[in-house]
C-alpha cells in the first residue's frame, strides 16, 4: 500500500466524475462556473493528477444530478486518495508532474519501455544517473543532485519488490543508447554489464532494436512506456501511456490510444534482437568501450 500510495483511486474517481459529468451532457465549463471554480481544477480532478475533499466531491455529484447511493460511493473512494505514497516524502526532489507517473508505475503489473535515448532509470547504475541529473540540472547543488538520485534508486526497489509481486518489466532499447558514451572512463561499460546482470532476472526482458532494422511503425514516438494494470480486480485500470519531457508529461489512455500505441511496441518487438542475441550484442559493446577498440 505504501509504494501504490494514492495513484489508482485518484484516477479511478477522476474517471467516474468525469463520466457522471458527460452522461448529465455538462461542459467542463459549465460545472466550472456552477461550482464557481477554475475550469483546471475541474481538469485535475478528472485527471487524477490531486487527491480530492469527499465535500469537493459531492458537490460535483449535486451538480451533474448523481444519486444519494453514487454520491456516497465517490465520497468513500475520495477518502481513498488521501493516501500517500513515499514519494510525497522527497519534497521537491520528484517534480509534482511526475509524482502520478510514479504511483502508476507501483501499481502496474506490467511496464513495457521503448527507449530511444537514455538507459531507462530503473536500471541505471549511480554512475549513469549522476551523470544524467548533473546533465539536465546544472543550477542544483550536491544535496539536490543527491536527493534526486535517491529517488531514483528508490523506484528501482521496485523491480526486486517481493510483496505484492514486482512487475515485468519488458524493454526495447535502441542500439544508439548502447554506444553514446559517459565522461567518466569505463562508466558505460559497467553500465551495460549491470544490463546484462538484470536482464537474467526473471521479470526483466531487454531486448535490442538494432541500427541496422530502420524505421519501425510510429517511430516518429521516440520513448514511451506502456503500464499494464491488474486483471483480476472489479474496475481494472486501463493500459496507460506516458511519455516525458523537460518540462511535463502525457498521460494517454483513450482505446484509440491506447490501440496505436500497441502497434508501435508490436513493431518494435518484431524487429528486435531476441533476449540472447541481445545480451551478446550489449556485451560486445561493454567490451569495445572496456578495450578501446
Amino acid at each position: 500500500m505504501d509504494d501504490s500510495g494514492s495513484t489508482v483511486p485518484r484516477r479511478q474517481l477522476g474517471r467516474y466524475l468525469k463520466e457522471i459529468r458527460e452522461n448529465a451532457h455538462i461542459t467542463v465549463s459549465a460545472a466550472a462556473k456552477e461550482l464557481e471554480w477554475s475550469t483546471p481544477r475541474i481538469w485535475r480532478y478528472e485527471t487524477g493528477q490531486v487527491s480530492m475533499h469527499p465535500n469537493d466531491v459531492e458537490a460535483m455529484c449535486r451538480v451533474y444530478g448523481a444519486s444519494r447511493e453514487t454520491i456516497e460511493t465517490m465520497r468513500a473512494l475520495a477518502r481513498e486518495t488521501k493516501a500517500h505514497g513515499w514519494w510525497h516524502s522527497y519534497g521537491e526532489a520528484v517534480e509534482d508532474w511526475f509524482k502520478l507517473f510514479v504511483g502508476l508505475e507501483a501499481a502496474a503489473t506490467k511496464i513495457r519501455h521503448h527507449e530511444a535515448n537514455l538507459v531507462p532509470g530503473l536500471l541505471q547504475t549511480v554512475e549513469y544517473m549522476t551523470e544524467v541529473i548533473a546533465t539536465d540540472n546544472p543550477q542544483l547543488d550536491e544535496v539536490e543532485r543527491q536527493a534526486k538520485v535517491d529517488v531514483r534508486l528508490r523506484r528501482q526497489r521496485l523491480l526486486a519488490r517481493p510483496v505484492p509481486r514486482a512487475p515485468y518489466f519488458d524493454m526495447v532499447l535502441s542500439e544508439a543508447v548502447l554506444r553514446r558514451p559517459l565522461r567518466a572512463p569505463g562508466a558505460m561499460a559497467r553500465q551495460l554489464d549491470a544490463l546484462v546482470v538484470n536482464s537474467q532476472r526473471y521479470n526483466i526482458s531487454i531486448r535490442v532494436l538494432p541500427l541496422s532494422v530502420g524505421l519501425h511503425r510510429w517511430a516518429v514516438a521516440g520513448t514511451f512506456t506502456m503500464l499494464d494494470f491488474p486483471t483480476d480486480v472489479r474496475e481494472q485500470e486501463p493500459t496507460t501511456i506516458y511519455m516525458d519531457g523537460p518540462c511535463g508529461a502525457v498521460y494517454l489512455d483513450k482505446p484509440y490510444e491506447i490501440q496505436t500505441y500497441e502497434e508501435a511496441w508490436r513493431s518494435l518487438t518484431e524487429r528486435a534482437l531476441d533476449e540472447d542475441e541481445s545480451r551478446e550484442l550489449i556485451t560486445e559493446i561493454a567490451k569495445e568501450m572496456t578495450h578501446g577498440t
